[in-house]
């Protein structure tokens, strides 16, 4: 079996060496439990500004006692004391070891090594410890913890990132996020800001009697957006199915069950390409409300943006964005929102009138000015054309919040036609998607319940997808069932949480913001970073 790479490096064997040592001193190196008094955080902002006593008041043990764990990321001996500084999450405190106070747990002194020797020696940047001690100021003012007994809980055997360069490089900091955590407590602060950000979102869609549900990621048919599909095989029933693309279909028949409002945070998989925006694993939020169109759905979108930025920066100014240009832009996410149709947008950001165009003329505008492949122009429907023409000229100029509206029919299957007679002889339906920094941030619908016109929507799709569209819709014979019998007027949503998290924390890179974005494989995986301090 081969071996990792860091099995040769020194500063593993040394460390190997030492976890031996330490076993056997009959010090279990890895200890099953540790009840901290504290957290660092809660120390920190407990202390800030008390008082907590002298030096001479902690060794006498006269001041606050506390118990805490952390790892260790500074390390240094001076005489008869050993200063540390230990992480939590992004907090630290100093700690100090005293030759003559401090005592190892379980440790007992074997020949020349002592306990202060063993904290001196078989300690090193990385360990897990756990330490009680009392609470003082150094002269300079720092809280200190002076510790009367330290116990080692997890031994590192790797080391960390150099202090002085950093964690800096991209690659590794996304394939090994817990180094990229450890070391840069920006990053932490982002996935922090990730949790929280859901914890508002789920408050915010309860507030309105949403009712949050879980639905399949396996499915037999696909269905609910454009994209290409992720393909598995149940073993056990011998049959091909599906990671989901959108969670849309199976929400919509919860809501034909008469659960009238719905709403799901959960994956998404879409085998499609990798950029700054789109991963092929994400995290979407859906949610359909009975009774209600896309106007209804527009103002709870907009609310939602404004109550997250109130919520996390007490105002609807979000600071400075940049835009996938890296121009920055001061967002204000304010409702409401400004509203304006896609042939609007083109006529006022592009210059250009599509009405007045032919499909052959628009064909040659998007030949001549933009990547997109001459065979797919040819074979696209106006309604297409329509959209590529949006895409190409005019998302990159919506930079504050808007919502595009009323779409042409042929850029969704499941989308009801416009109620203004003449707009839907022209094909357009009831859909907006919203866009802030020129990226699109949500999607949205009156959702079709009409069974005849959405089985004629969905049997287009089906001839699409057999003509070699990889992104069409299969046709889905149970949720046209489900249509038959009966679903009320709705309004949906889906909004791509990544991308919101990106908005909020400032993040241009949508890798940024997942814990663990996708990665190109690697022949052989790099050495991990070594560091040049030992302690």
């Amino acid at each position: 079996m081969t071996q990792p790479d860091y099995f040769s490096f020194d500063e593993y064997q040394t460390r190997l060496t030492k976890l031996k040592e330490i076993r056997a001193l009959g010090i279990d190196p890895y200890p099953h439990h540790f009840c901290p008094s504290h957290e660092l955080r809660e120390v920190n902002e407990q202390y800030a500004d008390k008082e907590v006593g002298s030096y001479e008041e902690a060794l006498a043990k006269s001041s606050e006692h506390v118990c805490l764990s952390g790892r260790i990321v500074l390390h240094r001996a001076m005489g008869k004391n050993i200063f540390c500084q230990i992480q939590e999450g992004t907090s630290r405190i100093q700690l100090l070891f005293n030759r003559d106070a401090t005592e190892v747990a379980s440790f007992v002194t074997s020949g020349d090594l002592t306990a202060h020797k063993f904290l001196e020696k078989k300690l090193d940047l990385g360990d897990i410890i756990g330490v009680e001690g009392h609470l003082f100021r150094t002269q300079k003012g720092e809280l200190t913890v002076f510790a009367t007994k330290v116990t080692l809980l997890s031994k590192a055997l790797l080391p960390l990132p150099d202090k002085h360069s950093g964690f800096t490089n991209k690659e590794e900091r996304y394939r090994k996020r817990w180094l990229d955590l450890i070391a840069n407590s920006d990053v932490l602060k982002t996935f922090q800001m990730r949790s929280q950000i859901l914890r508002l979102i789920r408050r915010y869609f309860e507030k309105a009697e949403f009712l949050e549900v879980e639905t399949p990621v396996l499915e037999r048919i696909y269905g609910g957006a454009q994209a290409k599909p992720f393909i598995t095989e149940l073993n056990s029933l011998h049959m091909q199915m599906y990671m989901r693309i959108a969670l849309e279909i199976a929400l919509k028949k919860l809501v034909i069950g008469g659960m009238n409002r719905v709403f799901e945070i959960g994956r998404v998989f879409r085998n499609e390409g990798i950029d700054a925006t789109h991963n092929p694993e994400f995290t979407s939020v859906e949610c359909y409300a009975a009774y209600w169109d896309y106007k209804d759905v527009m103002r709870f979108t907009e609310g939602l943006y404004e109550y997250l930025a109130k919520e996390l920066f007490g105002t609807t100014k979000l600071g400075l964005r940049k835009d996938r240009q890296g121009i920055e832009h001061e967002i204000d996410v304010k409702t409401p929102w400004i509203r304006m149709t896609m042939l609007d947008s083109i006529r006022k950001y592009a210059a250009i009138d599509v009405d007045k165009l032919s499909d052959l003329e628009m064909r040659n505008l998007l030949k001549e000015k933009t990547h997109l492949k001459p065979q797919d122009l040819d074979k696209a429907p106006r309604g297409i054309l329509i959209a590529h023409i949006f895409a190409e000229f005019v998302e990159k100029h919506l930079i504050q919040p808007h919502f595009i509206i009323d779409h042409p029919i042929e850029t969704t299957p499941l989308c009801k036609l416009h109620r203004n007679p003449e707009m839907a002889k022209k094909g357009i339906v009831e859909r907006f998607e919203g866009f802030v920094l020129g990226v699109e941030i949500c999607n949205a619908y009156t959702e079709l319940n009409d069974p005849i016109l959405q089985r004629q929507l969905l049997e287009n799709q089906e001839r699409l997808l057999l003509g070699g569209d990889e992104e069409a819709n299969p046709l889905d014979e149970e949720f046209l069932e489900a249509i038959c019998q009966g679903m009320p007027p709705c309004g949906g949503l889906g909004i791509g949480i990544d991308r919101l998290i990106m908005l909020l924390t400032g993040e241009v890179s949508i890798r940024d913001v997942i814990f663990f974005p996708i990665m190109r494989s690697q022949m052989s995986e790099p050495a991990t970073t070594q560091s040049s301090t030992t302690s």
